[in-house]
């Protein structure tokens, strides 16, 4: 995007933050990079494009990357600077974490944006459906549970030890029933020579159970004699 507008003899910024390749770089999976303004907690877009303006420097549009890790209030700062700067602010991410809870900051970007545009390029789940989860994986595994922001592991290369940390695309339905790539082979594996393993049935891929609070009847009872109830 940024080669597009420079060959219309446009100025602009790029900004990212967290990205797996590093500090102050913008990287993609095919390997191409470029350098980046790294987004800190206490940067200010609005000081961001002042500060180039105030030095004589064209500012013309932003890119801002993994967007979805920026604060709201970053997000306001953006709007400000499409509002009263006119200034073209692009910002890419994805829009849920691997819990399938909003970003705040990609919520806040919902909320604000004048057009919301999903990339023309789908993902694809293992099954060869359309990938609209994130799933997280430790030590191949997928997990439900901590923190929200975790960069995944970027040497490990093939080996996945015990706390390696990675990253899946699935559909909604493998998602919910956590099925990645590997439970999958890991099912296909275990499967009787000759017998068919996909597509997953309810019995061989299930819901996780739900946690569940057992009251005894004993219990209940005293729940009822309590004051109060």
């Amino acid at each position: 995007m940024e080669h597009n507008h420079a060959q219309r003899g446009r100025v602009g910024l790029i900004f990212t933050k967290l990205d797996r390749a590093g500090e102050s770089i913008l990287s993609s999976r095919l390997g191409l990079k470029t350098t980046a303004v790294e987004v800190t907690d206490d940067l200010d877009f609005w000081d961001a494009v002042v500060e180039q303006r105030t030095h004589g420097r064209r500012v013309d549009f932003l890119i801002c990357d993994e967007a979805q890790f920026y604060l709201p209030a970053q997000v306001e700062q953006l709007a400000r600077v499409v509002d009263e700067m006119e200034v073209d602010v692009f910002a890419f991410g994805i829009t849920a974490d691997f819990r399938t809870a909003l970003f705040p900051g990609s919520q806040r970007l919902i909320e604000l944006a004048d057009r919301v545009q999903v990339l023309q390029v789908e993902a694809l789940c293992w099954c060869g459906a359309r990938a609209t989860h994130n799933a997280r994986t430790v030590g191949g595994v997928m997990v439900v549970e901590g923190e929200q922001v975790v960069v995944g592991d970027t040497e490990a290369g093939d080996e996945v030890s015990a706390e390696s940390v990675d990253y899946e695309v699935l559909c909604r339905r493998h998602h919910m029933r956590r099925m990645t790539a590997a439970s999958r082979d890991a099912v296909v594996q275990a499967a009787p020579a000759g017998a068919e393993a996909l597509p997953f049935d309810i019995a061989v891929c299930p819901v996780p159970p739900r946690r569940v609070i057992e009251v005894t009847a004993a219990e209940a009872a005293g729940l009822k004699d309590a004051p109060g109830s």
